[in-house]
């Protein structure tokens, strides 16, 4: 019962700051949660999975920085804090259901679905510098339409492909 109620509350306290917060773009954030959702339900594998959970991850993090940014609430390491809590929301409740922690579920000795979440945090965390990098190069702008969905998106696409094809090897 946990684990279906799980990524929908995520999804659902993602959208509700959607309308105020817009560190990541909504869409982008609401493209990822639907690639997490559609990768479970497809039975895909936990490693590609954990990409797109780390993704989301990543940008609610950001949401909520921003939120607390917004409220000019401040405090040391803030972003430690913030991502550690939102981290550890995400992996006690993975491992205390079994989606997370089964010893034939392993990549390079660690976990699949948390071995995916951190690279796909990382990922999604340098495609997000990437595009302000970007951005801050073209006096503000955008170089192309949708830059600030596409370069975090298709960066997780990507990395799900390259994980995709480690696998098989």
């Amino acid at each position: 019962m946990l684990k279906k109620l799980f990524l929908p509350t995520i999804l659902f306290i993602g959208l509700l700051a959607a309308s105020s917060v817009k560190a990541v773009c909504p869409l982008c954030t609401v493209a990822i949660g639907a690639g997490v959702g559609l990768s479970r339900w497809l039975g895909v594998d936990d490693l590609i999975s954990g990409v797109w959970i780390g993704g989301l991850m990543v940008s609610i993090i950001f949401w909520t920085l921003d939120w607390l940014n917004k409220k000019k609430i401040t405090f040391k390491l803030r972003w430690l804090a913030v991502s550690s809590i939102f981290y550890l929301f995400l992996i006690i409740p993975f491992y205390f259901t079994g989606i997370m922690g089964h010893p034939a579920n392993k990549f390079f000795g660690m976990d699949r679905l948390l071995f995916g979440t951190i690279v796909g945090s990382l990922v999604f965390w340098f495609a997000v510098y990437l595009h302000e990098r970007l951005k801050k190069r073209n006096n503000g702008k955008s170089f192309f339409p949708y830059q600030k969905i596409v370069i975090p998106v298709a960066s997780l696409i990507i990395s799900s492909l390259i994980l995709y094809l480690i696998t098989l090897i």
